[in-house]
């Protein structure tokens, strides 16, 4: 068997059946296959008989067998099969950072966090000597799960023959990607994943925030502190996996739960049909060419790879759109039908309508009698009867109670880097108790003991009377405080002196804690102060507000 005589439809090595072409790197091929043993998608490298890369493609599957970190895609086999050497690697449904990438850069808390998720597991790694040697947009994967793979450790290398890399460039990579993520530009000289190079100002490369404005300063300083050359601001630099992971989890946290906002990127992963199932191994006939132009040889698609131009023309490219949700399944996979609204008719309405008004007519009636009945009273005593007309009551003013329109809100943190997941501040007043802004992580409650506190500050528009504040909290022993101006200046105080408290919590349980300020308050704008926070289960601590409701 030669590396030509693989193709679709073929059983390789009695076991894996062969169904499509993924790339093609220098000869060698790049094949989703399934193996018929167990019934189970995987990818098969392939090189043609006498290929030098034979011995380099052996020793890197040695070394991918050692990373056991579950974000890693696990080599199952490596054997030769009739002169031709071939390596089998799981499967994941899902798209390529690159492929995220055509639609834009990523939020702030998406970058930062598929980062650390990646330098987490790099960082596992390397504790055993050896380098991932290609972390690119393609190779790393974002499941239809929300979850992150990371493909081709060592074989990726080895198929490029470009050596086995080292941990220091495995971490310069990973901060190429993380500016990529948050830019959506390449730093480097030349186009690269689908991007353009990112710009350069007397030679240095351009922070994030100088490129996309909105990103946040803490992860502009670390891009900065893995790309800079020097860092800015006399930096140290960061060259470990262990210390990028660290780096990345002061600012989004421990937690692999995927961001709130990777919803929508996984609905539209979804939508547009990634390949997790090949265990129906039909070859399809190649679609038609409607593009004359050369396409690259090599370009990443679910596992990293597409169709390479040798075996197809390329197909129309699917770009993600914003879609509606899709109608709930019936639990076939199937969508249901409309089911018609049912329609009340004219008779049912007029019965109800006609027993609203007996009801009405009832309570008249018992309010007459009853007055009646006091008037009687008064007259039996020999009193008077009042010529003062009778007392009415009134709604309340809407200017005297009801919520509060909050204008607009920001994260405060003037004793910290300024910087507090601004992206979601916008979290807690839009009505859901499902969507959250947190802190960042700090090693003690105190915030470590590195400022008093953090928080949001609200802007009500205008002069507003508050009455109280509800804040909903998660996790226990959280300790806040209500805060306002000490000036009327007309704007927000920058430094935490200019705020005085005004209502205080300590130690409070997860819920809503309410705080009402000791006098009556008219303020346009109100801070919700934290300086305690609750223990995570990592060991770390951070505050969470999942919603804020200011009362008039």
């Amino acid at each position: 068997m030669s590396n030509q005589t693989v193709s679709p439809g073929a059983l390789l090595a009695g076991r894996y059946r062969i169904a499509e072409l993924l790339a093609e790197i220098d000869g060698a091929r790049v094949w989703r296959a399934v193996d018929e043993v167990l019934s189970r998608a995987v990818v098969v490298d392939v090189l043609p008989v006498g290929d030098p890369r034979t011995n380099l493609l052996f020793d890197a599957a040695r070394r991918a067998a050692a990373a056991n970190d579950p974000r890693f895609l696990r080599v199952l086999d490596c054997d030769m099969h009739d002169g031709v050497t071939y390596c089998v690697r799981e499967w994941a449904g899902g798209r390529t950072l690159e492929r995220m990438l055509d639609s834009g850069p990523l939020t702030g808390q998406q970058a930062g966090w598929l980062a650390r998720e990646v330098s987490e597991a790099l960082e596992n790694l390397h504790r055993t000597g050896y380098a991932h040697g290609a972390i690119s947009p393609a190779t790393v994967v974002i499941t239809d799960a929300g979850a992150i793979k990371v493909i081709g450790v060592a074989t990726e290398a080895a198929l490029r023959s470009s050596g086995a890399g080292s941990p220091e460039e495995d971490v310069h990579s990973l901060g190429q990607l993380l500016y990529a993520s948050l830019t959506g530009r390449w730093p480097g000289p030349a186009p690269a994943w689908g991007m353009q190079p990112a710009p350069v100002e007397h030679g240095r490369l351009l922070s994030p925030r100088q490129v996309r404005a909105g990103v946040p300063r803490s992860l502009d300083d670390i891009c900065d502190r893995l790309l800079g050359d020097p860092p800015r601001h006399h930096a140290p630099p960061i060259t470990s996996a262990a210390g990028l992971s660290a780096a990345l989890s002061g600012v989004v946290g421990s937690s692999h739960e995927p961001p709130n906002q990777m919803d929508e990127t996984v609905q539209v992963a979804r939508q547009n049909g990634s390949v997790d199932d090949a265990t129906q191994v039909v070859p399809q006939a190649p679609p038609p060419a409607i593009d004359p132009s050369p396409q690259p040889a090599y370009e990443a698609e679910q596992n990293g790879y597409q169709p390479s131009q040798a075996a197809y023309n390329p197909a129309t490219d699917t770009r993600p759109i914003r879609r509606q949700p899709p109608p709930p399944a019936n639990g076939n996979g199937r969508r249901r039908h409309e089911e018609p609204k049912a329609k009340g008719g004219w008779g049912g309405r007029i019965l109800i309508l006609l027993a609203i008004l007996a009801l009405l007519s009832v309570i008249a009636m018992a309010q007459f009698l009853l007055k009646g009945a006091m008037n009687n009273d008064q007259g039996g005593d020999g009193g008077t009867k009042s010529s003062a007309p009778p007392q009415t009551s009134t709604t309340p003013s809407a200017t005297t109670g009801g919520k509060a329109t909050i204008a607009s809100a920001k994260d405060f943190d003037p004793d910290g880097n300024g910087n507090e997941h601004p992206d979601d501040v916008a979290n807690t007043y839009d009505g859901k108790a499902t969507t959250t802004w947190t802190t960042m992580s700090y090693s003690r409650a105190n915030l470590g003991g590195e400022k008093p506190g953090v928080g949001i500050y609200y802007d009500l528009g205008s002069p507003t009377n508050v009455s109280k504040v509800q804040v909903a909290l998660k996790g226990d022993g959280t300790s806040v405080q209500l805060m306002v101006p000490k000036n009327d200046g007309g704007a927000a105080p920058t430094a935490t002196d200019g705020w005085k408290p005004v209502a205080t919590q300590e130690n409070q349980p997860e819920g809503t804690v309410t705080l009402t300020p000791s006098a009556p308050t008219e303020t346009q704008y109100v801070l919700v102060w934290l300086t305690k926070l609750p223990k995570e289960d990592g060991g770390k601590y951070r505050g969470t507000i999942s919603e804020v409701t200011i009362q008039k």
